[in-house]
């Protein structure tokens, strides 16, 4: 296998909003403060995020105690018009799958 490439400033090939929507199909019920950690962001960040995705309706929160479960509406279909006919069912399943694969792989 070849290097690694370091990161670059400026782009990357995951949004933010795919990584923290990837982070609440992992665990629905997780923290704010988790996601943050997982994803390498703010707190705020992710909870623009998650209002965001919401507002959008990828995504809706139920209220229990002083935590939030997460539901993801799987066939709410991606944004990009280059994405046409793909849903967020098909975004998640193909990143479970590199996760998946990823793990099977010596590093």
């Amino acid at each position: 296998m070849g290097a690694v490439p370091e990161p670059h400033a400026g782009w990357t090939f995951l949004t933010n909003h795919a990584r923290v929507l990837a982070a609440i199909a992992d665990d629905p019920s997780t923290r704010i403060r988790d996601i943050a950690a997982h994803c390498r962001l703010t707190e705020r960040a992710v909870q623009r995020i998650i209002a965001d995705l919401e507002e959008a309706g990828y995504l809706s929160h139920t209220r229990q105690g002083r935590s939030n479960t997460y539901r993801i509406e799987p066939g709410t279909p991606l944004r990009h018009p280059a994405e046409a006919g793909l849903t967020v069912a098909t975004l998640l399943a193909a990143l479970a799958q590199h996760d998946e694969q990823r793990g099977k792989q010596p590093f």
